[in-house]
């Protein structure tokens, strides 16, 4: 059984602590800083076996040295990330499986916000850890990577299945619903979305995990195929790859 804590970081940044309750293995996912970890592992768990990081930004990995240094972690990251991400002992390539304890994660690479990008898949347990490629209602900018690489990516995750847990490594959600039903406003299913979001930041709680199928009705940066998202930005007849560009672009001054 998978336990999974949500750790709210600098200003809006997520990390995960990760606990396969059956072996008692615990993993900490993109610290950003180290004392919020450090303060909940010390009052919870005592120890941490590994650090996962999806890629190489400080702010997903500003914590790992401290907390290697800490807990004796092995860090784990991409092999092509090997020069970027702090203190890294374990490097994982594409399609690569990792035993964690008694869970599985699948590691797939997903370029476009960084050039060694990768997401930490649990399917057995129905939950993606997608860093800053796919957000609740958003996607990350595209940095290292080209639009084409980025729309892959996110074609990959939405590939998955519709019941699976996304987790993400902001809190964006807000700012990216606005952005959706500014470019698709006949959305309904936004609408009542809207309220449940409203509803959680009231709570002061985190806006996710949200699933693949909510994402597929309401993530616009997943529904570049849409005749209705076409329609709502006037290109009718343009790819799917140029309306990705174009809602990018769009979102990137938003």
């Amino acid at each position: 059984m998978m336990n999974i804590d949500i750790i709210p970081c600098l200003q809006d940044n997520y990390s995960f602590v990760v606990h396969d309750i059956e072996t008692n293995t615990v993993a900490v996912i993109d610290p950003s800083e180290f004392q919020p970890v450090d303060h909940f592992i010390e009052k919870k768990l005592k120890k941490i076996d590994y650090i996962f990081n999806t890629h190489h930004h400080f702010d997903h990995t500003g914590g790992n040295l401290d907390l290697q240094k800490k807990y004796n972690a092995k860090i784990i990251g991409f092999e092509k990330d090997e020069k970027r991400i702090p203190g890294i002992n374990i490097k994982l390539s594409d399609n690569e499986n990792f035993k964690f304890g008694s869970i599985d994660f699948k590691i797939f690479f997903i370029p476009g916000h960084t050039s060694g990008h990768i997401c930490f898949y649990a399917k057995n347990e129905k939950v993606i850890f997608t860093g800053d490629t796919l957000f609740s209602l958003g996607c990350g900018r595209v940095l290292e990577g080209t639009h084409l690489e980025m729309l892959n990516s996110l074609n990959l995750i939405k590939r998955l299945p519709i019941d699976t847990r996304i987790y993400c490594g902001h809190e964006y959600t807000q700012k990216n619903l606005d952005f959706c039903i500014k470019y698709e406003i006949n959305n309904n299913i936004l609408e009542e979305k809207r309220k449940w979001i409203m509803l959680k930041l009231r709570k002061k709680e985190p806006t996710i995990p949200v699933t693949i199928k909510e994402e597929l009705n309401t993530n616009i940066f997943l529904r570049c195929d849409i005749i209705t998202v076409k329609k709502s930005l006037g290109m009718e007849n343009s790819s799917e790859i140029e309306i990705f560009k174009k809602l990018r672009d769009l979102k990137d001054s938003f």
